[in-house]
C-alpha cells in the first residue's frame, strides 16, 4: 500500500473512532458542547471550514482516481480472461484490481464519514443549545408558577380582611379602608394576568423546544444507525481483504 492509501486507511479509521466516540451513550450533549468549547478548538474554529473543504476536495480526487482504476483492470482483467494468457500475467492484473477495488472503498467511506462527523458534531451542538434553552425555560415557568400562587394567596388573604372588617369602626374610614384594598386587589388580578400570559407563553416555548429536541434526537439516532451499518461494511470488507 503506497503512502497516500495508507494516509487515507488511517483516516478512516480514525473517523470511524471519532464518530464511535460521539455516539457513546453515557456522554450528554452538553458535556461534548464543553469540550468543544476548549480554547484549542476555538483557534482551530478559524481554519475549519477551509481544512473541511480542503479534505473534502482530496478524498473526491482520490475516490475518482479509485474509480478510473477499477474500470482500467476491470478491462483487462476480462480481456485476459478471455485471452488465456499465462497465468502469472492473469494473476498480477487480478491482484492490481483487488488494491483498485480497496482503494475505491478506503476513499468512498473516507468522504461519507467525513461528511457524517461534521453533520454529527453540528447536531450534538445544537441538541445541547436547545436542552440549555429548555432548562432555562422550565426554570421561567416555575418561578412565573410560584408568583402566581404567592399573588392568589395574597389575594385571598385581602379578600378575607374585607370580610372581616367590623361594624364598629367609623362609615367614612371603613369606606377609604375598602376603596383601598379593592385597589390592592385589582393591582394583584393585573399582575396575576400578566404573569398567567407570561406562564403560558412560556409553557408553549417549552412545548416547541421539545418537539423540537425530539426530531434532532430522532437525526441523532438516525445517525448512530447508519454508523453501525457502515461498521458492518467495513468489517465485511476487511474479511474479503483477509481472504
Amino acid at each position: 500500500m503506497t503512502f497516500q492509501w495508507s494516509a487515507v486507511a488511517a483516516f478512516l479509521y480514525g473517523e470511524i473512532g471519532a464518530i464511535l466516540l460521539l455516539c457513546l451513550p453515557f456522554i450528554s450533549p452538553p458535556r461534548w458542547q464543553k469540550i468543544f468549547m476548549f480554547p484549542l478548538w476555538s483557534r482551530m474554529a478559524v481554519f475549519w471550514n477551509k481544512m473541511f473543504l480542503t479534505i473534502i476536495v482530496l478524498l473526491i480526487v482520490l475516490f475518482l482516481d479509485a474509480v478510473r482504476e477499477v474500470r482500467k483492470y476491470s478491462s483487462v482483467h476480462v480481456n485476459e480472461k478471455a485471452a488465456n494468457v499465462n497465468t502469472s500475467a492473469f494473476d498480477h492484473i487480478q491482484m492490481k484490481l483487488f488494491r483498485s477495488q480497496r482503494n475505491l472503498y478506503l476513499s468512498g467511506f473516507s468522504l461519507f464519514l467525513w461528511l457524517v462527523l461534521r453533520r454529527t458534531v453540528t447536531l450534538l451542538t445544537q441538541l445541547a443549545k436547545e436542552m440549555a434553552s429548555n432548562a432555562a425555560l422550565e426554570t421561567q415557568v416555575n418561578d412565573a408558577t410560584e408568583a402566581a400562587k404567592k399573588y392568589m394567596a395574597e389575594n385571598e388573604r385581602l379578600q378575607e380582611a374585607l370580610s372581616k372588617k367590623g361594624s364598629g369602626e367609623k362609615r367614612e374610614s371603613a369606606g377609604a379602608v375598602e376603596q383601598k384594598l379593592k385597589e390592592e386587589v385589582q393591582q394583584l388580578k393585573a399582575e396575576l394576568q400578566k404573569t398567567t400570559t407570561a406562564f403560558n407563553k412560556a409553557k408553549d416555548e417549552v412545548a416547541a423546544v421539545k418537539k423540537q429536541s425530539q426530531g434532532l434526537r430522532r437525526d441523532y439516532d438516525n445517525l448512530m444507525k447508519e454508523c453501525e451499518q457502515l461498521q458492518e461494511s467495513l468489517n465485511k470488507m476487511e474479511d474479503k481483504k483477509d481472504l
